[in-house]
């Protein structure tokens, strides 16, 4: 119960004796992160060494069909060549960045291509960089080929020429079945696609905007050959002149009793019958994780939180959270439930035995089958790869008294 499933294996911290892993246990790395991906964001702008990573041989794609991936045999990520994508993506990164912005034409588009970065190992190649040298690594990219706009007819017959080769759109991502460092490509190709989409038009004045640096910057150019001249932008001054990604901070506590016998679980109306999960909810500017942890229980629950501990963190890309979480203890007398906020359709105490029994017993996915041995009424909780699932196991494998494996 001590590991989920496909945890990675490369992990660099497996085998650390620091002084913090004494203190407080191995390191935590849950699910969709974890990568193996040098991100090398220095090299987001190097125009030429993107067009000749692109072009390697060893370069290798991931393809997103409504931010949904396609994937081999139901549920393997397929990686593919750049022969499969050529005829989506063309020849890309052929201007440099500043290029682009003065050659920018909103009625010309292609499907957008990210850097997710390079893995070491035996499909390294040696990619020369404009100023750092050369990179020996194998490259990998995201693009997004969900037909739309003009290139909608060449993305519907990329999509079935993959068909035709086994491979399908694999629509149900939250039943979490991809591996865990292709979990972790995944969820950092689709936040960033996500953002993209999301993002087409300048926040400063409403005109259509330019993705920079392999997908991780949005620019508002001067000029555009196929729109009317545009007027001054304030995106275009000072340190405020681009659009760059969000991940939404998000606290996600396993609260504990006072006498760290019982831990407070809650359900929403979406959830299938009998299913709970640990509380949550996003932070508000200017606010601590700790303080978010003890308003969010109270809000939702009722429940008056003393002391907080961040656990273990994960990124989340639906669209793009950071899951903060916590391991909280209530405050002795302040464990009456209230629904102030009536977010929740219920929330519990559960014991410690009837949480493990339901972490034994297997998931309550919301889609998806049944726990094997289930009976209607018996608790059932979110899979390991949920960062829920993990801090109820912290819980009940003894982190409150130092005896937990994770």
């Amino acid at each position: 119960m001590s590991s989920p499933p496909m945890m990675p294996e490369h992990l660099a911290l497996q085998n650390d004796a620091s002084m913090l892993t004494k203190r407080f246990g191995k390191e935590i790395v849950n699910y969709y992160a974890g990568s193996r991906l040098n991100r090398y964001s220095f090299l987001r702008s190097d125009s030429a060494f993107l067009r000749r990573a692109v072009s390697n041989p060893s370069a290798r794609f991931i393809a997103l069909n409504d931010l949904s991936p396609l994937v081999s045999n139901g549920k393997r990520l397929a990686y593919l060549t750049l022969e499969d994508v050529k005829p989506l993506i063309g020849e890309p990164f052929g201007l440099s960045d500043a290029d682009a912005v003065k050659e920018f034409d909103s009625a010309v588009a292609r499907p957008l291509l990210v850097f997710l970065g390079t893995v070491d190992g035996e499909q390294a190649a040696e990619i020369e960089a404009t100023d750092h040298g050369v990179v020996k690594a194998q490259p990998f990219f995201a693009v997004d080929v969900t037909p739309k706009g003009s290139y909608a007819d060449a993305a519907t017959a990329f999509l079935k020429q993959q068909e035709d080769k086994g491979l399908t759109v694999q629509t149900n991502t939250r039943l979490h079945t991809l591996g865990a460092e292709a979990a972790s490509m995944y969820a950092q190709a689709r936040s960033m696609i996500d953002w993209n989409t999301r993002h087409p038009f300048c926040a400063g004045c409403g005109t259509p905007n330019l993705s920079v640096e392999a997908g991780y910057k949005r620019v508002c150019p001067p000029a555009d050959r196929s729109g009317p001249p545009r007027s001054d932008c304030p995106t275009r001054h000072g340190v405020s002149n681009l659009c760059f990604p969000r991940s939404d901070p998000t606290m996600i506590a396993a609260v504990v009793s006072a006498d760290g016998q019982r831990i407070l679980l809650g359900r929403q109306t979406r959830y299938p019958p009998d299913m709970y999960s640990t509380l949550a909810g996003f932070l508000e500017p200017g606010e601590s994780v700790e303080e978010a942890v003890r308003r969010e229980v109270w809000e939702e629950a009722g429940v008056r939180v003393g002391r907080v501990v961040i656990h273990s963190t994960q990124p989340w890309p639906y669209p793009s959270t950071l899951m903060l979480g916590a391991i909280a203890q209530a405050l002795p007398g302040e464990e009456a439930i209230t629904l102030n906020d009536k977010e929740l359709e219920m929330a519990k105490w559960f014991t410690l035995d009837e949480v493990r029994t339901a972490l034994k017993r297997g998931p309550g996915f919301v889609v998806g089958p049944l726990p094997e041995g289930y009976k209607e009424g018996d608790l059932r909780v979110p899979p390991p790869q949920a960062i829920a699932n993990r801090l109820m196991t912290a819980v009940v494998e003894g982190f409150l008294t130092g005896n937990s494996k994770i």
